[in-house]
């Protein structure tokens, strides 16, 4: 990467960012995105495509694959392969959510009942197999080993991280250094891997793919520290999931982490009993918003994702001023800035 820099400084940030620079200038190649992903969730099981569609017509950003062409973009690209491969990453993500929800005992996602409410858990944990296997596929017909490697190490990082997530779930001695660790495996790495196999279909040198991978890193771990963010600092309309799941579930995340570290003794007896399971109703959840509000974690969990914002814009330097450029730009500042 050489020296230039993208600046995300809070003056030069659109007014309010958002997705709709990315979006418009993924549309047309997203269209056939969805379209492999309607046609690859169908099975002879009228089950498989009626659970997997519950989830994946739920409203989601389609993050993930529009990093996968919005790289393509950046680099020049003009072939097609890229849009089944972004197809295998929306499943590879489609399975995890999945596995998560049922993991999570979550109830509800994007404001609609989870799959695992509405169709069981064990329904769920299979269809999730089944979208994992598709993904597979799909990689296998693309014919690139290194497409294959890249995504399936990044398939393994994210199980690694999710188990790793679990272990320190109601362990309050979770240090920001292992909550770093734990989201750079479960988010992180699927929007670098996401964005890298675009340099990798083009058939472009390994600064463009490292560029692509720093971009996609970074630009998950602003996206997922936001993401524990909002658990504490917005309603359940907002987030499409109910507030404070994180609390109950006992789950360390930045913003209780910081607010610990950061409490008097009685604030951290509080905290103790809380992520051990002790005390997790409706009052406590008030109590536990009241005090990441007092020592402001939550804004300070924003100002480490601007961090990392600004490291995924820096990425993107090697490549010429453009509509594509500026729009994954934009698309960072709107993982930042965002309140859903």
């Amino acid at each position: 990467m050489n020296g230039n820099v993208v600046p995300l400084k809070r003056g030069s940030a659109p007014a309010t960012p958002s997705l709709a620079p990315i979006l418009s200038l993924t549309q047309a190649a997203m269209n056939s995105v969805n379209q492999v992903i309607l046609d690859r969730m169908q099975s002879e099981i009228p089950l498989i495509p009626a659970l997997a569609g519950h989830l994946i017509s739920g409203g989601g950003k389609r993050m993930r694959p529009m990093l996968t062409l919005a790289g393509a973009e950046v680099i020049g690209y003009q072939g097609t392969r890229h849009h089944k491969l972004a197809a295998a990453v929306e499943f590879i993500h489609t399975a995890t959510l999945l596995h998560d929800d049922v993991v999570d005992g979550s109830e509800t996602r994007r404001g609609k009942e989870t799959a695992n409410i509405v169709f069981g858990n064990p329904a769920t944990v299979l269809v999730g197999d089944f979208l994992f296997s598709r993904a597979f596929e799909l990689m296998v017909e693309d014919g690139s080993l290194k497409v294959l490697k890249i995504l399936s190490s990044a398939s393994a990082i994210i199980a690694q991280g999710e188990v790793d997530q679990l272990v320190s779930q109601r362990r309050i001695e979770t240090s920001e250094e292992r909550y770093l660790h734990i989201i750079g495996a479960k988010t992180a790495a699927l929007f670098a891997a996401a964005s890298r196999i675009a340099a990798v279909v083009a058939e472009r040198g390994e600064e463009e793919e490292r560029a692509l991978d720093d971009y996609g890193r970074n630009l998950g771990v602003a996206f997922q520290l936001v993401d524990d963010a909002i658990d504490y600092d917005s309603s359940a309309a907002e987030m499409g999931k109910e507030r404070g799941d994180d609390f109950r579930e006992g789950k360390m995340t930045l913003p209780v982490i910081l607010a610990y570290a950061r409490g008097n003794e009685e604030e951290r007896r509080f905290w103790r009993d809380a992520v051990a399971g002790f005390t997790n109703s409706d009052k406590d959840l008030a109590h536990a918003v009241e005090l990441i509000r007092k020592h402001d974690t939550v804004a300070a969990t924003r100002e480490r994702a601007r961090h990392f914002a600004q490291r995924a814009c820096d990425a993107l330097a090697i490549f010429p001023d453009s509509e594509a450029r500026r729009a994954m730009v934009q698309a960072a500042q709107f993982a930042v800035a965002r309140g859903y």
